[in-house]
């Protein structure tokens, strides 16, 4: 009798793997919806490489970059042309769900796909060259101050977007009209950061993940970051906008979404691949390598969350007059 259920014990065990193994697509894609080296690059190629090192993708997954409307342009292709690709994840951020609490994703909302996994948060960064006058960001919200057309910010979205508001709130907090700020959009972070190396611009609004690497090479000056307190190791020298006096937090969620019409069998499958990642304490180093900080959620759970945001996106948007 042992013998036999031991038999059957074993077989349902070869089924399940069968059936994983069935699961797994042929050719994975992660779409990052700009340009390469931003924020949506960077959740991508975290991805791949967790992935693959941890054993949990045996066919190599490709990055492609489907820039436009920050993330507009993806989130369309993949609800009208591609719903129901068991192989394509898309990248999204907080400033994915700032334009879809806007509207800005044209007649879907934030219902029309299905939410995959959060992998990581990034917090908000306020950045200038390392030549800059500006020390601190006292200096910077004094020239401000004294004259608005004066500093030209640059950030990866238009107005409304997730980096013009880290600079609307900031700027808000100081007295001054977010409206008068000059500022100049561009398709992704790492167009805005080669805009100020280059000098077209002088302040960058982004993604602390997105700028680290030149802060690391001396390129760069982090005048606040938008966290509630000082971030842990090699980051701890960047001072906060809260000690600085604004009452400013923008944590910026890093994940993946899937098409409204991927079947369960393979969306689970995913959804597997990535409990087990974000519980490997190497995929945990190797986020902390890219400047992120956990933030674990999949499924239901990472929906929940999503809904919730979008709702308080759409309040924030509507103090500034952004959404009626």
């Amino acid at each position: 009798m042992k013998t036999r259920l031991s038999r059957i014990a074993l077989l349902s065990s070869c089924l399940l793997l069968s059936s994983q193994l069935l699961a797994e697509p042929k050719r994975p894609e992660c779409i990052a919806p700009a340009k390469p080296g931003g924020g949506f690059d960077l959740t991508c190629k975290l991805a791949q490489s967790g992935l693959k090192d941890g054993g949990l993708l045996k066919a190599p997954m490709r990055v492609t970059y489907m820039p436009g409307g920050v993330g507009a342009v993806a989130y369309n292709a993949v609800v009208a042309q591609r719903a129901a690709e068991a192989g394509t994840i898309t990248a999204f951020s907080s400033g994915s769900l700032l334009n879809l609490a806007q509207g800005k994703f044209g007649r879907y909302d934030e219902t029309a796909v299905r939410w995959l996994a959060a992998v990581g948060t990034d917090y908000g960064a306020i950045s200038v060259r390392a030549d800059a006058p500006y020390q601190n960001l006292d200096d910077l919200i004094a020239a401000v101050k004294k004259d608005p057309g004066s500093v030209v910010f640059g950030a990866g979205a238009t107005i409304g977007g997730q980096d013009w508001m880290q600079t609307a709130l900031i700027a808000r907090a100081a007295g001054v009209d977010p409206q008068k700020l000059r500022y100049v959009a561009f398709e992704g972070g790492g167009e805005t950061l080669t805009a100020m190396l280059g000098g077209h611009v002088q302040v960058t609004s982004s993604g602390l993940g997105e700028v680290t690497p030149q802060l690391d090479a001396g390129k760069i000056r982090i005048l606040a970051v938008l966290s509630d307190e000082r971030l842990p190791g090699k980051l701890n020298g960047i001072p906060t906008a809260k000690e600085q006096g604004y009452d400013i937090s923008w944590p910026v969620i890093r994940g993946f979404y899937m098409g409204p019409e991927v079947s369960d069998d393979d969306f689970n499958w995913w959804k597997s691949q990535f409990d087990t990642l974000l519980g490997d304490e190497d995929f945990a180093k190797l986020r902390e390598q890219r400047d992120l900080f956990p933030l674990s959620m999949t499924g239901d759970e990472l929906k929940a969350f999503v809904e919730k945001q979008v709702q308080d996106y759409k309040a924030l948007a509507g103090e500034f007059g952004l959404v009626k």
